[in-house]
């Protein structure tokens, strides 16, 4: 099971990235968890300086922007 967190303040970029991330997830069928982190200072502990961030297995996989939906089908090989 991968373990999913989203990183940001819950802004529109950070909804559209975790609901993004929730689809592939269901069209996949991959058993996944996903955390929405929107403290900042924890999101600082991450090195994360643009949100939406998002950590996979406790690797930084991208931040900044709303990911492509390819990028996030990677993710979850």
């Amino acid at each position: 099971m991968k373990d999913i967190k989203v990183l940001g303040s819950g802004c529109a970029n950070c909804k559209t990235t975790t609901a993004l991330i929730e689809q592939v997830v269901r069209d996949k069928g991959v058993a996944v968890n996903i955390d929405k982190i929107q403290d900042m200072q924890a999101i600082i502990a991450y090195g994360v300086l643009a949100t939406p961030g998002v950590v996979v297995d406790g690797k930084v996989v991208h931040a900044g922007g709303v990911p492509q939906r390819d990028r996030i089908e990677a993710w979850l090989a």
